[in-house]
Formats: C-alpha cells, sequence, structure tokens
C-alpha cells in the first residue's frame, strides 16, 4: 500500500509538471518551439580508458599487533559498522572487537600512478594492515609493499610487482577546478568493484578540521561516494584525476549528497616525498590566523573581510624573524590571493621548508611585502595547554565593562608570554564586554594594536574611548589568541 502510495504521488507530480510546461495558444498565434536542452556528458570514453588503471585494495588484520576498534576506519575514513557509530555517538566511546573481529578484511580502492606499479590509495584504508593485496580488473591479485603513508594528508603510497608495464591514469591538475564542472569517480563501494558515479564539483577549498589552521583544504561534490570508494580516483571531462575520494558527511554512516576529495597536487606532492625519504615533511609560517571579523573592519578602516587576521606569532619562526606581528592581516602569499584564513594553511604546507616566499601584509591601514623564509613544522607536534593568575590590584575600563589585574613574570613564563606582556581580565563588569564574550581569566595583549604589560598602560590605552567607538582587543585564552571587538553604545 505504502509503494503504490508513493508511486501514484510521484505520477501526480509528473503530469503537473508536464500540464504547467504546456501555455495556453491564442488563437492565431503560432506556437514557439521550446529551446534545445544542452546535451549531457558521455562519460564511457572515460571509463574505457581509465578502468583498467582502478584496483581494489584489501588490508587484512590478522588481529595481532594494534587493536583496531570497530568503527575507526582512520583518519577521515567512513565508519567500517553502524552499529558501532550509534555506539559511539550515544555512549561517547568506540566498542572494543573481539579476537575473532580483529581477524579481518577492510576494502577500498585504489588507482596506478606509475606503470612500474606504484599506487595512490588513503592511509585509512590500509593502516596498520599485517598484509595489502590489490586486485586489478583483468582479475590479478597482487601483494602490496606500503611504501609510506600520511595520516595528516590520508594518503597510501603502494608498491606492486607485475612483470610488466601496468596502465596508470593520467595526472591533472586540481586548482584548475571550479564549482559546478562535471567530475567522476570509479570504485568499490560496498565491494561491487569498478563501479561508476558522476557529479558536479560543489566548492573547492573546503576546510574541515577544527578553526583554520589544518593543511588540507578538500574539493567538494555531490558524486555519490560510499565506503569501499576511498582511495579510489576522481576524474575530469579530460579523464585525468584532479583528486582522491576521502570523505563523506553523513548523518546515516551513507551517502547524503556531500563527498570529499584530496586534491590530486596535495596528494601528488606527498606522493614524490613517500617515494624518496618514506615520510612527508610541511612548511610552518610560525602564525595563528583568524578571519577578519565586522569589528576588526571597523577598527581598521578596511574596505572588506579579505584576508587572514595574525593574533599570534611562534618565537624563534620564520614569521617573527621577518617582523610579522600580531594584528597583521596576510592578504597574499607567494603570488596566491588569502581571501580567508583556510587558504593559508594548505599554501604554506605544501611549501618546502628553507624556501623564500613573499608574504603581502596589511600593517596600520598600509599594504606591504615581506620576504619570509619557511620552516619545518615538526612531525609530532603536541599541544600544550597554558594558564595561571596572578593576584594585584583592579583596574580597568567602565566603559568596556571589564577590570584587569597585572600578571607577574612567573605566571607569563607559565603562559608562554614575554616579560611584560599582558594584563589579566579579574573581572567581567557590564555588558559590552560580556556581549563582546570576554572572561576572567583572559589576558589582554593588546588594545587597538598598541601592547599593553600592565594596569598602567591599560588604562592609557582605553582612556580616550569614546561612545559609538569599537575597541579591538588581542586576547589570550587557553594558550591561543583571538581578537574581540568591543563596540560601546552610542549615548544617542
Amino acid at each position: 500500500m505504502t509503494s503504490s502510495i508513493l508511486r501514484s504521488s510521484r505520477l501526480s507530480l509528473l503530469v503537473c509538471c508536464a500540464l504547467a510546461g504546456t501555455a495556453a495558444v491564442a488563437p492565431g498565434v503560432q506556437a514557439q518551439p521550446a529551446p534545445a536542452a544542452a546535451s549531457l556528458p558521455d562519460f564511457t570514453g572515460i571509463v574505457q580508458k581509465n578502468a583498467p588503471a582502478v584496483v581494489q585494495v584489501e588490508a587484512k588484520y590478522d588481529g595481532g599487533g594494534k587493536p583496531r576498534l570497530r568503527g575507526q576506519a582512520g583518519q577521515g575514513g567512513m565508519p567500517d559498522d553502524p552499529q558501532a557509530e550509534l555506539f559511539r555517538r550515544f555512549f561517547g566511546m568506540p566498542m572494543m572487537p573481539s579476537p575473532a573481529e580483529r581477524a579481518h578484511t577492510s576494502l577500498g580502492s585504489g588507482f596506478i600512478i606509475s606503470a612500474d606499479g606504484y599506487i595512490l590509495t588513503n592511509n585509512h584504508v590500509v593502516d596498520h594492515a599485517d598484509k595489502v593485496i590489490v586486485r586489478l580488473q583483468d582479475r590479478r591479485i597482487l601483494d602490496a609493499k606500503v611504501v609510506g603513508t600520511d595520516p595528516t594528508y590520508d594518503i597510501a603510497l603502494l608498491k606492486v610487482s607485475a612483470g610488466g608495464s601496468l596502465p596508470a591514469v593520467s595526472i591533472g591538475d586540481s586548482r584548475s577546478l571550479k564549482p559546478g564542472q562535471w567530475v567522476l569517480a570509479i570504485g568499490s563501494p560496498f565491494g561491487f568493484d569498478y563501479t561508476v558515479t558522476q557529479g558536479i564539483v560543489s566548492a573547492v577549498g573546503r576546510n574541515l578540521g577544527p578553526g583554520d589552521q589544518q593543511d588540507t583544504s578538500f574539493i567538494q561534490t555531490d558524486v555519490p561516494i560510499n565506503r569501499g570508494n576511498s582511495g579510489g580516483p576522481l576524474f575530469n571531462l579530460q579523464g585525468q584525476v584532479v583528486g582522491v575520494n576521502s570523505q563523506i558527511y553523513s548523518s546515516t554512516g551513507g551517502y547524503q549528497g556531500v563527498s570529499f576529495s584530496i586534491p590530486i597536487d596535495v596528494a601528488m606532492n606527498a606522493v614524490e616525498q613517500l617515494k624518496t625519504k618514506g615520510y612527508v615533511t610541511r612548511g610552518q609560517l610560525g602564525v595563528y590566523v583568524q578571519l577578519v571579523t565586522d569589528d576588526m573592519e571597523k577598527a581598521y578602516h578596511l574596505p572588506d573581510a579579505s584576508g587572514a587576521a595574525v593574533t599570534d606569532v611562534s618565537p624563534g619562526s620564520g614569521a617573527e624573524k621577518a617582523g610579522i606581528q600580531a594584528g597583521d592581516i596576510i592578504l597574499g602569499y607567494d603570488g596566491h590571493a588569502i581571501s580567508s584564513p583556510a587558504d593559508l594553511p594548505p599554501l604554506v604546507a605544501m611549501t618546502k621548508p628553507g624556501t623564500r616566499v613573499p608574504l603581502e601584509i596589511l600593517r596600520h591601514g598600509k599594504k606591504q611585502t615581506v620576504q619570509v623564509t619557511v620552516g619545518t613544522m615538526p612531525r609530532d607536534q603536541d599541544a600544550v595547554d597554558h594558564g595561571g593568575m596572578a593576584p594585584g590590584a583592579n583596574s580597568g575600563s567602565a566603559a568596556l565593562g571589564l577590570t584587569v589585574q597585572p600578571l607577574d613574570n612567573a605566571t607569563r613564563k607559565q603562559m608562554n608570554l614575554k616579560p611584560g606582556q599582558g594584563v589579566l581580565v579579574g573581572d567581567v563588569t557590564g555588558d559590552v564586554a560580556a556581549q563582546a564574550g570576554l572572561q576572567p581569566g583572559d589576558v589582554i595583549l593588546m588594545v587597538n594594536q598598541q601592547p599593553v604589560g600592565s594596569v598602567e598602560a591599560f588604562r592609557a590605552a582605553t582612556r580616550g574611548v569614546k561612545a559609538g567607538s569599537t575597541v579591538l582587543l588581542l586576547v589570550r585564552r587557553d594558550g591561543q589568541n583571538r581578537f574581540f571587538g568591543l563596540t560601546v553604545p552610542d549615548d544617542k
């Protein structure tokens, strides 16, 4: 009965649409033919040419070594087990597998990038596998050696020996992709090998990590991607690989219209490093950045909100040596425009350490270009939480609605601050600071780009605050810096 109702509803909808498309024609008036619809692309040539270079990847786990938790497909991967994912969502932890469950095979996809047997796939497809094999379209089964992996980019490089030349894909340019372009995926969803799906590019430069510090910007598409597609190629209409299918956004564990691929230029950068040294190094600028807010636009008198606002500079970094300061707004990196903070980390990460690059910044309303030598990002960089409060006499700003206290040098050292840097927010006394999000325990480092290191300096910097003006504070909280804009209500 239910299906009949659905069929009837669909039929009614089709009829209504057809009727709506037929306009009444007055007597004696000749009906104009409808404009011809643009023809859809034919993907058969792309599939015939490239399918032999796509492989099914099988990662085998014998139950030994590092235990693998059910529902964890690895960084950025899709969950293996919907039940385990449900368990994790409701109880906050994954299910521990039994010894029998730990001996299993995980399926994914990959593609041959060179005739001598190098294969590209996702790290989460082969992570901690005891053995990896690949199945070719001609049904050959080959043992694969894991040459190297990079969990950050979610890339794994495999190598097989086939006793001859293998078919390989052509590598395209993911930087030329634009939303609306047709793309095609070939992979093995749910084990159905050589499944072809198509769609369009929904967005480029998509950041999926917390904040704006992630090293990879993804290609977002509406190409149907499911479990088993991970590691497979994403093609453009020229039959070139432009991405590596990696993730989906889903509340059910299955495809819901939003898929993400690693740009091929990022993946191939990792491949070359994995071939030569077995691991991937990334460039590091030494800055923390945030969005340019409306309050910053007002305070800095900016034409728009483009760029990445520097909130902190790491001591000893290339940025510090080049003179980059908190409060600078980065507009360009090595010839690439920076329209938002998410644009910067991927560009820096792909820069070879030791390279000297031009950085376009805006400081005090004036554009300038500085040369920065890119450093090396530590491969195991641990986050450190800093805290601490110092007693002292309260003072502050009634207009801004907060009081501040001095910081002693011991507390500054604990918080990784320099001597004479910052004042502590003792209390939030008014609506202006409260509405802006200030909290007791925050450390104010700058007022309108002027450093403050004492209660007296803070009072001097805020003494001339007028009704209707916006004051920009650089604040350290939980070991990270960010800007807060405090707008004083107009008396009128």
